[in-house]
């Protein structure tokens, strides 16, 4: 008798310890807290605890992995991101992750290698053409890096980070209309972003430049030579040049943009060329939001102060658009990207 209670009393006591172990769901989810306020240290200890119940959890290693470049051993990264890229369920992400570690020690031969092998895996990856076009920017080679972003923008039209660097790429080039119609883009699918708030900027610029002399027919015509998407949208774009004679404000600004879309659809050029940025700006003009959405851009790259003014004086539209924006996902359909482009490079990487 005195041994069955010893032996209940022992199950209970283990079942008690066992009782008070966190998961390694728990654990998982301290680990990334940790890691998210920067205590590396305190992440590498709980996500060790994580690995000892789950060594092989695909989404725990990747993060092991980010941790190890956050932390700066890049040879732990290495060493713990080229077993998983080897795996059969490895996914874009691992690739990805890696590719940090090769770029954040400037092994760039190697870094190519594993995203010409990335790509033959994924070849439709906007996020490896993003990362393939980046690398490609860092040796120096910027105007084929253009190449990989458009290509991302042209297979995986939903990922923002190719047109966040298209749109870049442009502005220093001096391209106005690559820049308004890839960063208004970005804009939609990556809303809130330090990025988004250069890219307003960014953005605001290019309006003043395109109407500075007062022809935006002729000023985008003597660029380069335009395809039949670029024409349609600069003779568009042109009506509106009397609106602009006395300077570019918020509100010719937004004049100028409501003219466009009226003209566009007027015209059925949206037949012609079905465009989900253009589709949009329609539906918030229609839904007499589209103050409030030029506002949400330009307002707030011209003055943050004076946009918040604005917002206290325009409760009931700028909520309107709040909600808006916070209701729906911006989803753009392949086969609307209209820009001309060489594409000529993609897996010659040795």
């Amino acid at each position: 008798m005195k041994k069955i209670i010893i032996i209940i009393y022992c199950f209970f006591v283990v079942g008690f310890t066992f009782a008070q172990q966190p998961d390694s769901k728990q654990l998982y989810e301290t680990a990334k807290n940790f890691m998210r306020q920067g205590d590396y240290d305190n992440a590498t200890l709980v996500f060790n605890r994580v690995l000892q119940q789950e060594p092989n959890n695909l989404e725990v290693l990747k993060d092991f992995t980010f941790l190890n470049i956050l932390k700066r051993d890049f040879a732990k990264a290495l060493e713990v991101g080229k077993v998983l890229v080897d795996r059969q369920d490895a996914d874009e992400q691992t690739f990805q992750i890696l590719g940090m570690a090769y770029k954040a020690i400037a092994d760039y031969k190697e870094c190519a290698k594993l995203y010409k092998r990335a790509l033959k895996k994924f070849p439709n990856s906007g996020v490896l053409l993003n990362e393939i076009g980046e690398l490609t920017a860092m040796s120096g080679e910027v105007n084929d890096a253009i190449n990989y972003w458009e290509k991302g923008i042209d297979i995986d039209p939903n990922y923002s980070s190719n047109y966040y660097n298209a749109s870049m790429y442009y502005a220093k080039k001096g391209d106005l209309f690559w820049i308004l119609i890839y960063g208004e883009m970005f804009l939609n699918l990556e809303s809130y972003s330090t990025r988004s708030a250069e890219m307003k900027s960014v953005l605001l610029e290019a309006y003043k430049k395109l109407y500075a002399e007062g022809d935006v027919k002729k000023l985008l015509a003597t660029e380069k030579k335009t395809n039949a998407f670029e024409t349609a949208v600069i003779e568009t774009l042109a009506k509106s040049n009397s609106l602009s004679s006395e300077g570019i404000t918020l509100e010719n600004l937004s004049a100028i943009r409501t003219r466009f879309i009226l003209d566009w659809f007027g015209a059925k050029s949206n037949e012609q060329f079905p465009f989900r940025l253009f589709d949009n700006m329609q539906y918030l003009l229609r839904e007499g939001i589209f103050d409030a959405y030029n506002e949400w851009i330009f307002g707030a790259a011209a003055s943050p102060s004076a946009y918040q003014v604005w917002i206290s004086a325009h409760e009931q539209q700028a909520n309107g658009f709040k909600q808006f924006q916070q209701s729906r996902i911006f989803k753009v359909p392949t086969g609307q990207n209209y820009r001309d482009f060489t594409y000529n490079k993609l897996l010659q990487l040795n």
